[in-house]
């Protein structure tokens, strides 16, 4: 199978991410979307960064209802910072039935260049990138596939903000996944 890896924090995961996944899903060749949690993004700071047990958790409430999504936790069995192209490595070792894509948004090709071993992502793997508001991306490579998608500009710190504020999320994440929040009194 032709398995899209959608890496993120997920801090929580929203509307946007899932729609995003639909449309790589449906829209491509990609049989499945696995979202990846990462427990710890080197390019963000850690303090603002919810424990990776309770994103995997909301993960799995607002994929549950979703055939062709799988949440994965390889992460969190890794060194710390984890780098993608060692969780692909990982990941193609253990499951070598499967073809494995990448999914960013078009935001990340500016910085690709500063990803560990990005020359071997692009080569082994490749990307599957999505638009993102104020950018228009553009890496030439064989391997690189823009696809059309809704511009998602919802940010996960302004749902955090909110929440805190005790303004409604509603809309912006999944009910199951707004009710574990507010259970858990999260982000407050």
């Amino acid at each position: 199978m032709k398995i899209g890896l959608f890496f993120g924090s997920f801090n929580p995961i929203h509307v946007g991410h899932l729609i995003i996944a639909n449309v790589m899903q449906d829209q491509t060749d990609l049989d499945e979307v696995w979202f990846v949690v990462s427990p710890q993004n080197p390019f963000k700071a850690r303090k603002t960064l919810l424990h990776e047990h309770d994103r995997l958790k909301m993960v799995e409430l607002a994929i549950a209802d979703h055939f062709f999504f799988r949440a994965s936790d390889v992460e969190f069995h890794m060194p710390k910072p984890s780098y993608t192209i060692d969780t692909l490595t990982y990941l193609s070792a253990q499951h070598p039935q499967h073809d494995f894509k990448l999914i960013v948004g078009g935001d990340n090709l500016t910085h690709f260049h500063k990803w560990k071993n990005h020359e071997q992502i692009l080569e082994h793997y490749g990307l599957y990138v999505y638009p993102r508001p104020g950018e228009s991306p553009s890496l030439e490579h064989p391997n690189v596939r823009f696809v059309a998608a809704p511009l998602m500009d919802i940010s996960a710190t302004f749902i955090r903000d909110s929440i805190k504020s005790n303004h409604s999320v509603r809309y912006l994440l999944h009910e199951k996944v707004e009710e574990y929040i507010r259970d858990r009194k999260l982000y407050f």
